[in-house]
């Protein structure tokens, strides 16, 4: 059912970046936007953990590095019946983690410096069975795709506001059009993003306390993470936002349409009713 999802997401993505193409170059801006669009797919398929890796400067550690962190990912990952993804340390004081690859063999989990410093051990392994839900669910490729799609459709509509796109002469894009495709394409883009975003976060909540067997700690650590995003926001790439377990812009205050994540609240309200049994 995954792949489904990934495929017509991939689909209504490009069809907006070629739209966006033709509103700023006519039958030219489309095809160019169309080999664009394949060639993100393509690189989204095949390298989208070296490239998320890459944008956050992770870096892949050994147990003997790690221990604490890839120790605990091996126990996790054995107990949910996956293979030992790659682990990966990510530079950066804001505490989060993502999981990021094309499935449950080629799989990433990244974790921040200011995760491994800000939560105790229950909590840790809450987060990190969290992320191998998502590999479970199968949900990091559809991820993947939709924050390096969101990212160009993003990039070319700036690249047309600022270069003055529409502005076609002799091909029939009427600069209004042109315009309104500019801010249209990256918001519609974005709305795609969250939805995917918002929906999987309550099914990895759901997996990665079947997995831990500790909904409370994972709990605990979500209200940890979001308290710190609230108070100190990371800078990160908007568009990749909704990787990370928590939104590291601090998305909170941010209307219902509008969020990455579902409300914290909402999330943490539905591991309490699991560590009730209910």
């Amino acid at each position: 059912m995954n792949f489904v999802k990934t495929l017509l997401l991939m689909s209504i993505l490009s069809a907006l970046l070629v739209l966006l193409g033709g509103a700023l170059g006519g039958r030219g801006g489309a095809s160019v936007a169309l080999v664009i669009s394949l060639a993100m797919n393509v690189g989204s398929y095949w390298f989208s953990d070296k490239i998320v890796l890459r944008v956050y400067k992770a870096r892949v550690v050994t147990e003997a590095e790690s221990p604490q962190l890839v120790g605990t990912v091996r126990r996790l990952a054995e107990r949910a019946g996956l293979p030992m993804p790659r682990v990966a340390i990510i530079p950066s004081a804001g505490p989060n983690a993502f999981a990021t690859g094309r499935g449950p063999k080629s799989a990433v989990v990244a974790a921040t410096t200011g995760l491994l410093e800000l939560v105790d051990q229950d909590e840790l392994e809450g987060v990190i069975a969290h992320e191998l839900g998502h590999v479970r669910n199968r949900d990091i490729l559809l991820s993947t795709v939709a924050a390096s799609m969101v990212g160009a459709i993003t990039m070319i509509s700036r690249w047309g506001l600022f270069f003055g796109g529409g502005r076609d002469r002799g091909r029939g894009v009427h600069p209004i059009v042109a315009i309104v495709m500019m801010i249209a394409a990256p918001m519609a883009a974005v709305l795609i993003q969250m939805a995917v975003s918002r929906s999987r976060e309550f099914g990895a909540d759901k997996a990665g306390a079947e997995i831990s067997g500790k909904p409370r700690a994972l709990a605990s650590a979500l209200a940890k993470l979001e308290q710190y995003a609230h108070a100190r926001p990371t800078d990160v790439n908007p568009a990749t936002s909704h990787l990370f377990i928590v939104n590291p812009l601090g998305g909170g205050r941010m209307s219902g349409l509008f969020r990455t994540h579902p409300r914290t609240e909402e999330r943490i309200a539905k591991l309490e009713e699991m560590a009730l049994g209910g």
